[in-house]
């Protein structure tokens, strides 16, 4: 497809919410420039969303996955993408967040390399919440970004903060409140488009980007549609042609028989792939939804060392340094556990037994969700990498081919899984309903990707019938119904996140988890009902 060539024009852009307080973010010159993205953007949006679902009929059908034969050639010959800027050759450590001021500003000061500024899978996107966002971020680039809490702490940015990156909502998820010509915009184009219309010429100014992470990828046509995306708004913006730099996340079973391809396919801007390993679990499980061979024990079990999991990263690094890219490693999800010096340590020993496998497996980086993990996984990796990345193990040993690619993993089910799944699926959803995106339980840090594997799983050992836990007794829906109404009582009595939301979210679960089809997304539905 190749990028028109006119200059930015007017289009006829609806606000359907309040505006008050976001004048300054919602200009008219911000608005056209959006409006532009979405009529260059929105017909192949819709046609690769369909290919989508053109795709999952296949599997639920039965097809297996592969290596794409049409692409051989990409695959085959060498090329390598496009030097990386110096602000990301090392990027060792990476804090990841919702987009909230307090938030911001501790996760710039943590000590991290990088900051994943994160509009998606840890943010609940109210109206507010993405546009108080895009204030803060400008806020963060303009150097102005400070918070003062109730209790009279005052927070700034440090000297040497961390390199900023912006994580968009993925192609599937819309944003209703903005309309162009009546049709909602893509939440994607909002988040990317906002943020570089404000911030892209200063931060290009300084050698800092703009930089993006690119979630849920399916197929390196998507990718090809970001970057043209990306090459529109340089032309808009009077940026030089490659300015803006990705990243792409990892985490979908699709992509990852594609990683090849959708390194190509952004080859003058990509800079690395990502291991997101939680919604790559979740994709796992919604693409094998069919296939009752492929079912997943306990999410507990599903260990980064299981064989689909393990080829998945190691093939990872070994495209990626072929290629000249960063092979980034996974989330450690675990919190500090301030009242149990025995069970923090535990935690704790798991990060760095994590951290530990990703660097000596040659990963450039890894991701933690809370700053007091930051120097636990940078000591780690300063004593395992004294260089600032690992471009040059190439990995030439792994063999992963489709096979060991989609290989289930042995395991079991357990009754403290299926109440777990239960839980942490209700409790995500009620708080997610109330605007939190990012939410402690049982002492991880949750997101939308832990929320949907577990009501993924639900549903997968509900339909599938006849399945039974290590005590012998049945799984079916009449337990469902028991385990969700005793925990929905137990939120609505608690003063738990999500307690005012409590009885939504059980709809909504009960819904989802019944319904004859696994729903693609859960936030899809749920963002129907947000504020």
């Amino acid at each position: 497809m190749a990028v028109p060539s006119e200059k930015l024009v007017s289009r006829p852009v609806e606000i359907h919410a309040d505006t008050a307080g976001y004048e300054h973010i919602l200009t008219p010159d911000a608005l056209a420039f959006l409006a532009r993205l979405h009529r260059f953007a929105e017909p192949r949006r819709r046609q690769l969303l369909e290919e989508r679902r053109q795709h999952q009929a296949r599997y639920d059908a039965g097809v297996l996955l592969d290596f794409r034969a049409d692409t051989r050639d990409i695959r085959e010959s060498d090329w390598t993408v496009a030097p990386i800027p110096a602000a990301l050759q090392d990027r060792r450590v990476e804090i990841t967040g919702p987009v909230e001021r307090k938030m911001i500003i501790n996760a710039l000061n943590s000590g991290a390399k990088v900051f994943m500024a994160d509009f998606e899978d840890s943010s609940a996107p109210s109206f507010a919440n993405q546009l108080d966002g895009q204030a803060n971020l400008r806020d963060a680039v303009n150097g102005t970004l400070e918070h003062h809490s109730p209790e009279g702490k005052h927070y700034r940015v440090d000297a040497n903060p961390a390199v900023l990156v912006i994580r968009p909502r993925g192609w599937h998820l819309p944003e209703r409140h903005i309309t162009v010509y009546g049709e909602p915009i893509a939440g994607a184009l909002v988040d990317f488009g906002l943020f570089a219309y404000h911030n892209a010429r200063a931060l290009h100014a300084r050698d800092r980007g703009p930089y993006f992470y690119l979630p849920k990828l399916e197929a390196m046509e998507e990718a090809a549609l970001w970057n043209e995306v990306m090459a529109l708004a340089e032309d808009e913006l009077d940026l030089p042609h490659g300015t803006m730099k990705a990243t792409v996340l990892i985490e979908t079973l699709p992509a990852v028989f594609q990683m090849d391809e959708i390194l190509h396919a952004l080859r003058e801007r990509v800079v690395g792939l990502n291991c997101g390993r939680w919604d790559y679990i979740f994709s796992y499980l919604k693409t094998f939804r069919r296939h009752r061979d492929r079912l997943l024990p306990d999410r507990s079990q599903v260990l980064m060392t299981v064989p689909f999991l393990k080829a998945y990263s190691e093939l990872l690094i070994q495209t990626c340094h072929r290629r000249g890219a960063f092979a980034m490693g996974g989330m450690a999800a675990q919190i500090p556990i301030k009242n149990d010096e025995e069970a923090n340590e535990q935690a704790m020993a798991k990060v760095r037994a994590d951290k530990l496998r990703e660097v000596q497996a040659g990963h450039d980086g890894t991701w933690v969700a809370h700053p007091a993990l930051v120097p636990i996984a940078m000591e780690i990796f300063d004593r395992h990498m004294p260089t600032p990345n690992q471009l040059h193990v190439k990995r030439d040993d792994v063999k992963a081919d489709r096979d060991t690619l989609i290989v289930p993993c042995a395991g079991t089910i357990t009754r403290a899984g299926f109440d777990n799944n239960v839980e942490v699926a209700l409790r995500y959803t009620a708080a997610w309903l109330e605007g939190m995106g990012c939410v402690p339980i049982h002492n991880l840090m949750e997101d939308a990707a832990t929320a949907e594997i577990a009501r993924a799983q639900l549903w997968q050992w509900l339909h599938h019938g006849s399945l039974e836990f290590t005590d012998h007794a049945p799984i079916d829906a009449a337990l469902f119904d028991r385990v969700l109404a005793a925990h929905t009582h137990r939120l609505q009595e608690s003063t738990l996140p999500g307690a005012r939301r409590a009885v939504d979210a059980a709809k909504l679960l009960s819904e989802l988890t019944h319904a004859d089809e696994l729903g693609n997304f859960l936030t899809l539905p749920a963002y129907e009902q947000l504020a």
